[in-house]
């Protein structure tokens, strides 16, 4: 059987969720599979992390937009090379193609009401284009993947697509484990360890302005008043959601990092107190499994996908409530036993899930489809 796999983005140097996703699957795909061969449709980028093997092809299609490279490039591309089934990993997929298309479908965020305090005109292009290709794909497709009960049941009450939609869950790359010697890693985005971590950006659902109110209310209370790691959000940002909530005070006990490089991610969480996931929306949350298998405590929402996730595992708190995350902050930094109980049930979470057992479900998949 011929399988094509959809990964335009997996060639830019700095990846995001769904880049990640489908750059495991693939690695597990080329590992556990001797019966198929893969067509692996790229975008030319900087970092090649990709390589042809013994039953994988990368081929790199230039053209100069996402929706132009998605529409007509990668149809035509399904069609040359003659795969059984093309999989579209990122929400869209072809409007016209003659192959049989398997879609990811991570969230379903473009139909729900669209935050106008969002200024990125990248998100707000993705909403727009999502938004457009979504629902007149959806009866097109053979299957409709997405990767948590609670979205599957989101989708299914917005879509009504029945049987066709399933979950597969995703996993986290097995580099995310205790680490005893991370000085040198960590040191090159902030001084000392033992601080609180936080994933940031101007997205409003990652609550990072209210996450920033909750850690002022921290370190009101706090004897220890430990650093804040922000990554993905940078100094301007930063300062505007600062003065907008008058706690400019606390500017100096936040280090901005910038983009932190997936394989350095390990030591950051290995060096830190513990995770702050706060979103008020996930469709899943790899991010929670990165923390917990390498032992660090997470303070995570009690709303979507999070739950389910990390279940009692981490520390759940109510995402719209300052003072309930700093009161979680101040818990887990003043009871010793709650905070070694975080670090060993959040090992066992973490073991339930892998890209292993991802890639099983997606080949037992492909293969219903087998001519």
């Amino acid at each position: 059987m011929i399988i094509g796999i959809e990964a335009q983005r997996v060639f830019r140097k700095n990846k995001h969720g769904m880049d990640y996703v489908v750059l495991e699957e693939i690695k597990q795909l080329q590992k556990i599979d001797t019966k198929n061969q893969y067509f692996v449709f790229v975008k030319p980028g900087e970092d090649h992390c990709l390589h042809d093997s013994e039953n994988t092809t990368i081929i790199e299609i230039h053209c100069p937009s996402y929706p132009l490279w998605e529409q007509i490039a990668l149809p035509m591309a399904a069609r040359k090379y003659g795969v059984d089934v093309l999989h579209c990993t990122s929400n869209t997929a072809p409007l016209f193609c003659s192959v049989p298309l398997i879609l990811t479908l991570h969230d379903i965020i473009f139909l729900e009401p669209r935050d106008k305090n969002n200024k990125s005109f990248y998100q707000n292009m993705g909403w727009i284009y999502r938004r457009m290709v979504v629902p007149r794909i959806i009866n097109r497709c053979k299957r409709i993947i997405t990767v948590s009960d609670f979205e599957r049941n989101n989708i299914e009450n917005k879509l009504h697509i029945g049987d066709r939609l399933i979950r597969i869950y995703n996993g986290y790359n097995e580099w995310f484990k205790p680490i005893n010697d991370t000085h040198d890693t960590y040191k090159k985005y902030i001084s000392e360890d033992g601080y609180f971590f936080f994933l940031g950006n101007t997205d409003p659902k990652k609550n990072t302005e209210r996450t920033l109110i909750a850690y002022s209310k921290y370190l009101e209370r706090s004897t220890h008043k430990r650093k804040l790691l922000l990554a993905d959000l940078n100094e301007q940002n930063l300062n505007m959601m600062l003065k907008a909530n008058d706690i400019e005070g606390i500017r100096d006990h936040i280090i901005i990092s910038g983009y932190i490089v997936n394989s350095d991610l390990p030591s950051i969480y290995n060096s830190a107190f513990a995770f702050l996931y706060t979103s008020l929306r996930e469709s899943f949350g790899i991010p929670l499994l990165e923390a917990m298998a390498c032992g660090t405590p997470v303070i995570t929402s009690n709303t979507s996908s999070m739950p389910e996730i990390a279940s009692d595992e981490a520390i759940l708190i109510n995402p719209g409530n300052a003072d309930e995350i700093a009161e979680a902050m101040l818990s887990i930094e003043n009871d010793e036993k709650l905070y070694l109980k975080n670090k060993e049930m959040g090992l066992a979470r973490a073991q339930l899930f892998s890209w292993e057992k991802t890639a099983k479900e997606l080949k037992n998949l492909y293969e219903k489809f087998e001519r």
